[in-house]
């Protein structure tokens, strides 16, 4: 004979248990969305590891970063002063992958592994593409390089200032030691020939000046390019502040 009771209570308990699932897949759908909206158009944490940075950022310090997505969505409907993504001296994230076609499957599945994992593993080699750097020179301006040290000359002005008399905070780059036989026609010997900035160029350089890998090298870069701001080293603990 068949236990009506224990059979509604069974089905019950299953309906329990089936809305229990169908809540938690729900919030992860949200939260999942409401993850890639704010790393992609506010916040995220970024990792330095490399030294390019050295003395004042060193690898494994951490960062709270902030997007640029929103501030050049901006500067490509109405192109003005007020878009540009950050000032002299600021420090910025690089993406150098920007204008690749990438493969929207492949993305999709980082998106996810990103998600599930905090940020601590991708799909691909962030190291290769992604770059923190400091941005020294905007558009339309004059600049060049005396013994590592850049100066700039914004439109309009009579006379050039060094690097760190446009910067909001002080910063002390790594000024190598020079070469005697080093060619002063090389992109790192210390000195650089005076160029101007076109419009949405930008001039970023590594603190470490002995450091491969920026304008120096690479030439300038546009805004789409700057992908971030480092506005808070959350790591390690006895540095936690402003960068």
């Amino acid at each position: 004979m068949i236990d009506k009771s224990r059979t509604a209570l069974s089905y019950a308990s299953q309906k329990r248990e089936k809305h229990r699932l169908l809540r938690v897949i729900i919030s992860l759908i949200i939260l999942f969305v409401l993850y890639n909206i704010v790393t992609a158009f506010f916040f995220s944490v970024w990792v330095l590891r490399n030294d390019t940075m050295q003395p004042g950022l060193r690898p494994g310090d951490r960062f709270l970063v902030a997007s640029t997505a929103l501030p050049n969505m901006f500067a490509g409907l109405r192109p003005s002063d007020s878009t540009v993504p950050a000032k002299r001296g600021n420090l910025v994230i690089i993406d150098t992958r920007q204008g690749e076609k990438k493969s929207l499957f492949l993305s999709a599945i980082d998106i996810v592994i990103r998600f599930f994992t905090i940020q601590q593993f991708s799909l691909f080699n962030a190291e290769e593409h992604l770059f923190i750097k400091r941005l020294v020179a905007l558009p339309g301006d004059e600049i060049y390089m005396n013994n590592y040290i850049l100066r700039i000359r914004p439109a309009g002005n009579s006379f050039p200032l060094t690097e760190f008399e446009f910067a909001d905070r002080p910063y002390y780059p790594n000024i190598p030691q020079g070469q005697a036989l080093w060619d002063e026609s090389l992109p790192l010997s210390g000195n650089m020939e005076r160029i101007i900035l076109g419009p949405g160029e930008f001039f970023v350089i590594s603190d470490d000046r002995g450091s491969t890998g920026d304008s120096r090298t690479w030439g300038p870069i546009g805004t789409k390019e700057i992908v971030g701001r480092p506005i808070l080293r959350i790591w390690p603990p006895a540095r936690i502040g402003i960068p």
